[in-house]
């Protein structure tokens, strides 16, 4: 987001480690489990996370995403919850993300600012599941 409204946040990278097959909604469409660990810095701090996203396919190409997760800094603990879209590029996992959540962070100390505001990030999948990620606060 190279907007004056945006202010980078978090930069990630990792892997997904598991994915499973869920009943879906409409036996037309796929809905897949995913499981991610990444690793990298929130607000300059390190930062480790576990995060499970459950994922539709909407139209042919085009996957929809509902998550959750929890972000590990020294500062403490953040769960996020979000929603997502994205598009596969044909090569086994690999996709291209954009996403929006939010956070519960801790009251106080520098994670605190993070409650309360719209984050915005982008995902970028390749084939082997490994990822890279980076999210803005959106002002």
């Amino acid at each position: 987001c190279a907007l004056p409204i945006c202010e980078l946040i978090s930069e990630m990278s990792g892997k997904d480690i598991g994915r499973r097959v869920i009943p879906g909604d409409d036996p037309r469409y796929l809905k897949m489990e995913v499981t991610l660990e990444s690793q990298g810095t929130v607000l300059g701090l390190p930062a480790m996370a576990t995060d499970t996203l459950t994922v539709w396919e909407r139209i042919p190409g085009q996957m929809i995403s509902d998550g959750r997760g929890i972000i590990m800094t020294p500062a403490g603990g953040i769960i996020w919850t979000g929603t997502g879209v994205s598009r596969m590029t044909g090569e086994g996992m690999a996709g291209s993300a954009r996403f929006s959540c939010t956070v519960q962070a801790p009251t106080d100390g520098p994670l605190a600012r993070l409650n309360g505001v719209v984050l915005v990030g982008e995902q970028e999948i390749a084939a082997d599941g490994s990822f890279t990620n980076r999210v803005w606060e959106w002002k």
